[in-house]
Order: C-alpha cells, then sequence, then structure tokens
C-alpha cells in the first residue's frame, strides 16, 4: 500500500482540507453518499475514514460505522470528532482485515482510498467474506481516464504508481498512489465475486456554482473520480 506522509505527519491539515474542499465536500462524499442509498439500520464498514468527516454523514443517516483507517492520528481524529458514536479502529487494507468478523456487515464504503493498493484482489476477498449475502460495496477512485491524461502516461493500459503534489496547510505535500485502466477495476471486481449494479460519473451539488464557480465548471465537465456500486455474489 503506498505510504503517504500527509495522513500522518499532516493529519490536521488533510482532515481540514478534505472536509471544505470542493471535491470531497461538493463531489465526492455527496455521490457516495447517494450511491449507498438509506442506510438506517446498516451496519457499514468504512476503509480508509481519515477523520471521520464521512463517518458522521453515515452515523447522522442512521447507520451504525465501523470505521479503519491505516494511521493512528488519523483514527484519533475520527474518535474524537464521533465522540463513542462510531467505532474506529488501525487496520492496513494490505493485510487481512482481522477486527471484521464473517458476515458481519451489511455494507462496505471506500471513498476515495482503494488507489493506494497496488492490488485490490486480496482486500477484495477480505471484503466478500466480511459482507453479508448480497452486501453492497460502494467506493470512489481516481478516474482512470482523468490520471492517464493527467500524468500523460504512455501506455493506458499499464497498472503504476504515480505521484501529485498537494497544496495542504500552506505547504506542497507529495501524494503517491496507482493509476489503473478501467478494465482492471471491473476484473479484480469479478475475480473477487463481486458483480457491479451501478457506474457513476456525477456532477457537484449545485451550490459550489455559488462557492467556487471554477471549480464548478471543472467537476461538471472533466472524468475526476470513478464511483461504483457492487454487490456481493450470493
Amino acid at each position: 500500500m503506498a505510504r503517504n506522509t500527509i495522513y500522518d505527519q499532516f493529519a490536521e491539515a488533510y482532515a481540514l482540507h478534505s472536509e471544505h474542499s470542493p471535491a470531497n465536500a461538493y463531489y465526492d462524499r455527496p455521490a457516495v453518499l447517494d450511491l449507498a442509498g438509506d442506510v438506517a439500520g446498516k451496519r457499514v464498514l468504512e476503509l480508509g475514514c481519515a477523520a471521520g468527516v464521512l463517518s458522521e454523514q453515515l452515523v447522522e443517516r442512521g447507520a451504525a460505522v465501523f470505521g479503519v483507517d491505516r494511521e493512528p492520528r488519523m483514527v484519533e481524529l475520527a474518535r474524537r470528532r464521533l465522540d463513542g458514536r462510531a467505532e474506529f479502529d488501525v487496520a492496513d487494507l494490505s493485510e487481512p482485515l482481522d477486527l471484521v468478523t464473517d458476515s458481519s456487515t451489511d455494507l462496505v464504503v471506500a471513498s476515495l482510498v482503494l488507489h493506494y493498493l497496488a492490488d485490490w484482489e486480496p482486500l477484495l476477498t477480505e471484503l466478500n467474506r466480511c459482507l453479508v449475502a448480497d452486501g453492497e460495496l460502494v467506493f470512489s477512485v481516481h478516474h482512470p481516464a482523468a490520471d492517464w491524461q493527467w500524468f500523460g502516461r504512455p501506455d493506458y493500459l499499464r497498472t503504476e504508481l504515480v505521484t501529485e503534489t498537494w497544496p495542504v496547510g500552506g505547504q506542497e505535500v507529495s501524494v503517491s498512489f496507482y493509476r489503473r485502466p478501467l478494465s482492471a477495476v471491473f476484473d479484480q471486481l469479478h475475480r473477487s465475486g463481486f458483480v457491479v449494479d451501478t457506474i457513476g460519473e456525477p456532477r457537484p451539488l449545485p451550490e459550489l456554482n455559488e462557492l467556487s464557480p471554477d471549480a464548478y465548471v471543472e467537476l461538471s465537465s472533466k472524468p475526476v473520480f470513478l464511483f461504483v456500486k457492487a454487490f456481493k455474489v450470493g
């Protein structure tokens, strides 16, 4: 799993940035929640919970949330934010999810985290184990077309580690993740026992146009993130 200092050394700055940034607050989280649908009474496993912003929104909609993140500082911030309304623990998604028992989860949510993994199959196999029959997986990742174009890579069909710089807390921070073709995304889901129900390429919330017209135009006209809803088979 790609290691990035932004989530430990710059944890507080990143938490503040992601809570309010146009791409996260008006585009990613609303789209993930829309795909998740009615979560009232559902047991939700959130992967890469960060500081718990999405966790809180899920709890407010009636979900029982168990969030995991690799960075202890992020887990600490999530626990502080939710103050006992959800459970959180440290877990590396490249390792078995021993904290989660078999068939104990109705819905898995993974917002902008899977692209940090070179190989999704071990994790997807674990999620298949954790989910109930016909359990759901909802996730967002960087859009394959966007990453290929942005980084100017010569081979679209290759899965590879790329690095870009994000402005966070007044500093430029390097962040690395894996770009992969669309076919690799769906091949790994299929091999791990999932059937895709919905593929989303939504527009941001309309109110973003008032707050940041430039961000609204960009998020409304370019393939930035890819949103997927899939079901466990059987």
